[in-house]
């Protein structure tokens, strides 16, 4: 579906807002409901649902290590079958979905949505959506990252 020709979400300062309507959802995990319950995915779900319409794809059950003990990158295959991946060396710009490894040797099983060069919102597990600095060490964390596609790619797959 979205790969390196597909067209990107032009309005950044959109994703951001949606995102930031995210802040003071309380965790919980597997759910994707604004005001009422989200982890990270369900936060990527709701501003994925309210921006573009329905998921492309249900992800599933899925427990709080994402694959860590089996090593399976099932995070960042999925995005990268729905998203469109930024080139690493560019830098960090809102409206872009931020994938984290929380250790060096694991798979990437975190993320978040930038909604400023140096902001992100992301679902903590004892604080709920919150926004965070992208400081030092969120930033030697992040493993990929990622544009939403635009409407039109969507319609075309």
């Amino acid at each position: 579906m979205a790969g390196e020709n597909a067209l990107i979400f032009e309005d950044p300062d959109q994703i951001a807002y949606e995102a930031s309507r995210w802040i003071g959802t309380p965790y919980r995990h597997q759910a994707s409901l604004r005001g009422v319950g989200c982890d990270c995915l369900g936060l990527l779900r709701g501003v994925w649902r309210a921006l573009l319409g329905p998921e492309p794809e249900q992800p599933g059950p899925y427990t709080p290590d994402w694959s860590e003990p089996s090593r399976e990158e099932r995070l960042l295959a999925a995005a990268r079958r729905r998203l469109i991946q930024v080139d690493p060396e560019s830098a960090v710009k809102a409206g872009e979905v931020l994938l984290f490894r929380m250790r060096r040797d694991a798979p990437a099983k975190h993320l978040g949505i930038c909604i400023d060069p140096h902001v992100m919102v992301h679902a903590h597990s004892r604080l709920g959506v919150v926004d965070a600095g992208l400081d030092r060490a969120w930033r030697r964390r992040l493993a990929a990252r990622f544009h939403f596609p635009a409407p039109a790619s969507l319609r075309r797959s």
